[in-house]
């Protein structure tokens, strides 16, 4: 090599290092006078032109001899790049000189540091703007962000299916909301790489920029999102440390507001691009260390990013340029609005409604900016906006809807993905759009089956809001606006060991002998015993053990078939069980599902057995307009394949384990709570008078909205309202369980 030097730029080489380097071999080379980076590549034409085209832009910078950028050093005929031949092999070859300073990345930078880096990017794009090279302007690559979807490739290489998700989740908002603008945006070059390891710094000021090979004609606001990337994706509070880039740019070069209301996305994308390259690069190269070396760090940011708004975000970086916030709109006038001609019989939530704008996985975004822990919401089973059921449903829409009138693959499909999940025996299905319309629909089969009209009903059940729903809900027809109780109904006590009168371990056996008491003392045998396996309604109250081992072979015996409402207890949120009914040891005849079947989509199903579907095939044609359509199909079909790969009902098991657990030691601190039950992610905590042992829904509603207060939704439920109810989507980690039990705890406290 020191021949080569010699023979090629006329230098004598006094020492000789390698570094580091992403896709090409770096040297440094010294002499007694000097130092240079030596660079070589792999040839390829197109690489060789994109070399020159640096080349010329670090030519042109040079014109201003501030020696803040690596100059090109010609060979000794006058060629700054030249095709050598090395080991065999057509190498493109040049020097540059060597730019002296310390790394961001090797000191610790403060705020002034970043605003340094503002002034010196806004500053470098001035410059740049004079700066015009179509080899530049027809280069498509993976690190232009404009060119994000050409990473989509590699988001399968990312090992862990929830990090894929992340991945893909972000994808599709840059595809929805930073594609339809980018004609719109100004472009020029760019420098497009200022990284911690590109970026020299001197006494806090950046005082230079090495490695221009990245340089790309592209929307200009992209340049911030790459230097804010790198200079905030390993701190504890990331976008913070934006906010001195932005204001120090924005006064030498001032930002559009179209592109401050990109900058969130351009950001995520830019890590997403991180991410997806240095996963490949682990499979491809797992020996270049250098190409994976910020993927934690990106990782730990894209997270951040999740649980930070994107109104909020973009308030921020608003604020931090000078550029007014949007007003909103109170909600005393948006309740306004909506009772103009919505009807007040749809409640809201808390005693401060949220306007809500946006929601992803666990978190919900509201109006004013603020990230919402969802603690809570239960329908998005695997996650808001999860990107797998978007996409299912978006692609799905645009192929084909119909009606089961006809023959489409995606009836059968998820009908046999659906039913592999239970018993041989339950081999029919029945789609419809809701938990409701499934109760309905239940009933139906059962009558025409047995022949008989009496139902039994749980105490405090819950089973949906059509009249039939309606008329098997204790907790809709006892309520004091309620109807009451209809002749045809037997109702059955609550089989609950903490507020009910058995307690003890065979207090499920105790409740069944009671329950088939009344089935025996009926006059008329009954069609059907309905019940959920946990009682929502009734305070997430869990069948007592054993209970529907013995009351379902006794309604079986005068003729009656057994319903498992599994429409909040089913998919696996119960973590140790995929369906409600197996903690019971039982297998129902009928099976109804709805809630979390399509991650919020309308939908629902009735499972049932070939004997009972058989006796419901002799009555009048059944057929549901929009249940079991293809879109909905494709839809339901994603959230089983979710749940699988990201090994859903696993985390349900083992977050919610966590989460009992911490709630369990706040009892113990805490006498106002008098019970922790549930299992998975369906949680209950009853909270009572510490003084009289009674329910305290009073407490339970401050403990609700304080938390609304503090950005994490839980609810109460219970015949008192005095249960806190938890069950949030089943992506919920542990991290969030701590977060929601601290505030509790808080609460409490204070």
């Amino acid at each position: 090599m020191n021949t080569l030097l010699k023979k090629e730029f006329g230098i004598d080489v006094l020492h000789f290092k390698k570094l580091n380097g992403y896709d090409n071999f770096n040297y440094h080379v010294k002499t007694s006078s000097n130092s240079y980076i030596f660079k070589i590549y792999p040839h390829t034409e197109e690489l060789f032109n994109l070399i020159e085209a640096e080349t010329k832009a670090l030519l042109f910078l040079d014109q201003d001899k501030t020696q803040a950028f690596p100059i090109p050093i010609p060979f000794i005929n006058g060629d700054y790049t030249k095709i050598l031949e090395l080991d065999g092999k057509a190498t493109i070859c040049r020097m540059l000189s060597f730019i002296n300073g310390s790394f961001i990345g090797d000191i610790n930078p403060t705020k002034n540091t970043y605003t340094s880096l503002g002034d010196f990017l806004a500053r470098l794009d001035i410059k740049l703007q004079g700066f015009n090279n179509y080899t530049l302007r027809a280069r498509k690559w993976e690190w232009d962000l404009q060119y994000l979807h050409l990473n989509k490739k590699y988001i399968s290489d990312i090992p862990n299916a929830h990090d894929r998700s992340l991945v893909s989740y972000f994808f599709q908002q840059f595809e929805e909301i930073v594609v339809p603008v980018l004609p719109e945006l100004r472009k020029q070059t760019t420098y497009n790489d200022a990284n911690e390891w590109n970026i020299l710094v001197n006494n806090e000021n950046v005082s230079g920029l090495i490695d221009f090979g990245d340089m790309a004609h592209t929307p200009l606001i992209n340049e911030l999102a790459i230097a804010i990337t790198y200079a905030c994706y390993d701190k504890e509070n990331p976008l913070e440390w934006a906010i001195p880039i932005l204001e120090s740019y924005h006064k030498i070069l001032p930002l559009e507001e179209k592109e401050l209301k990109i900058l969130y996305y351009l950001i995520a994308g830019r890590l997403c691009t991180s991410i997806c390259n240095s996963a490949h690069s682990r499979k491809t190269d797992p020996d270049n260390i250098y190409a994976t070396g910020s993927e934690k760090f990106a990782w730990s940011m894209l997270y951040k990013l999740l649980a930070t708004s994107p109104i909020g975000a973009e308030n921020m970086f608003r604020k931090a340029v000078g550029m007014p916030i949007p007003k909103i709109k109170s909600e005393a006038e948006e309740i306004t609005r909506r009772h103009k001609h919505v009807s007040p019989i749809l409640s809201l939530s808390y005693e401060k409604p949220i306007f809500m704008v946006g929601a992803a996985f666990q978190y919900m975004y509201d109006n004013h900016g603020n990230t919402i822990l969802d603690a809570y919401n239960n329908i998005p089973h695997v996650g808001h906006s999860h990107p797998k059921v978007v996409e299912a449903g978006q692609r799905q829409m645009a192929k084909l809807n119909t009606n089961t009138r006809y023959l489409y693959d995606l009836l059968p499909t998820y009908s046999e993905k659906l039913l592999s999940k239970f018993p041989k025996s339950l081999n029919k299905v029945y789609f419809i759009n809701s938990g409701s319309a499934a109760s309905d629909l239940a009933m139906r089969l059962a009558h025409a089956h047995t022949k008989h009209k009496k139902l039994m009903v749980m105490e405090h059940g819950y089973h949906g809001n059509t009249q039939m729903g309606i008329d098997v809900s204790d907790y809709k027809f006892n309520n004091p606006k309620g109807a009451g109780k209809k002749e045809y109904i037997l109702k059955t006590p609550i089989p609950d060991t903490y507020n009910g009168k058995h307690k003890k371990k065979n207090a499920g056996s105790l409740y069944a002998k009671e329950a088939i008491e009344q089935v025996s003392n009926s006059i008329e045998p009954v069609a059907a015993f309905i019940s959920e396996p946990v009682v929502g309604c009734g305070g997430q109250v869990p069948l007592a053990d054993g209970y529907l081992k013995e009351i379902y072979p006794a309604i079986r015996k005068q003729g009656g078939v057994c319903i498992s409402d599994e429409v909040q207890t089913g998919f696996g949120r119960l973590g140790d069980h995929f369906w409600g009914y197996e903690a019971q040891d039982v297998i129902p005849d009928i099976v109804i599902l709805g809630k979390p079947m399509a991650n919020g989509h309308p939908m629902g199903a009735v499972v049932t057995t070939d004997e009972i579907a058989e006796s419901f095939s002799k009555g009048v044609e059944f057929f549901s307009s929009f249940g079991g359509n293809p879109v909905s199909c494709a839809i339901a079909l994603s959230v089983l394949e979710v749940i699988e790969e990201e090994q859903l009902q696993e985390n349900a098991k083992v977050v919610g384990n966590y989460y009992k657990s911490l709630l369990l030691e706040l009892k113990k601190e805490h006498k106002c709570i008098g019970d922790v039950r549930g299992s998975g992610l369906f949680l209950g905590v009853e909270i009572i008078d510490e003084k009289n042992q009674k329910t305290n829904n009073k407490l339970a509603h401050h403990i609700k909205n304080e938390l609304r207060n503090r950005n994490i939704l839980i609810s109460t439920d219970g015949p008192d309202d005095s249960v806190l109810k938890t069950k949030p989507p089943l992506c919920f980690t542990k991290e969030n369980a701590k977060t929601v039990v601290y505030a509790i705890d808080n609460v409490l406290k204070n």
